[in-house]
C-alpha cells in the first residue's frame, strides 16, 4: 500500500482541503521518514477559498474557482492517480459530481460511539467492493469503486 501512496506507485499528486493540508503540513514536517519525504516531493493541490499563494509546503498548488471544474481540468491533465486523504467536505463535493473513481477505506478495529459521518449527509453513492486485505492488527483495508448501473 505504501507504494500506492508515492509517485513511484502511479500517483500524480495529492488533493487536499485547507484543514487537512494545514494539519498534515504541521504533523509531517515535525517528523522524519519516507512518508514525509514522499509528501514533500509529491505534487499537492489544495482546494481553499481562504489560503493564498505561495503555499508553505513544497510542490503545492492552490486550486482557484469552482473545485469541481478545477478537478475535471486537473484529471484531464494528469497521467496518474490523484489521491485524497481526509478532506470530508471536499470529498462530498466530488462525490456529488461523480468525480471519485476509487475509495480506499482503512477500517480500524475501534468503535468510539460518536463522531463525524465518514461522508457528508445528502450524498448517496452506491459502491462495489473490488478488494480487501486484513492486517495482523485487525485493520481492514477495503477498496471500492462507484457501482455503475
Amino acid at each position: 500500500m505504501g507504494e500506492r501512496m508515492t509517485a513511484g506507485g502511479g500517483l500524480a499528486g495529492w488533493l487536499f482541503g485547507r484543514r487537512t493540508y494545514e494539519q498534515l503540513l504541521a504533523f509531517w514536517n515535525s517528523r522524519g521518514g519516507p512518508f514525509k519525504d514522499a509528501l514533500n516531493n509529491s505534487p499537492k493541490y489544495v482546494a481553499s477559498t481562504t489560503l493564498t499563494e505561495p503555499l508553505p509546503w513544497p510542490n503545492s498548488t492552490l486550486l482557484r474557482g469552482d473545485i469541481v471544474d478545477a478537478l475535471r481540468t486537473l484529471k484531464a491533465q494528469s497521467a496518474g492517480v490523484l489521491a485524497i486523504m481526509g478532506s470530508g467536505e471536499l470529498i462530498g463535493s466530488l462525490m456529488a459530481a461523480n468525480l471519485i473513481d476509487e475509495y480506499l477505506l482503512m477500517i480500524h478495529p475501534l468503535v468510539l460511539g460518536t463522531g463525524l459521518r465518514l461522508f457528508p449527509g445528502g450524498v448517496h453513492v452506491s459502491l462495489r467492493l473490488t478488494g480487501s486485505v486484513a492486517t495482523a492488527t485487525g485493520m481492514v483495508i477495503a477498496t471500492y469503486e462507484p457501482a455503475r448501473d
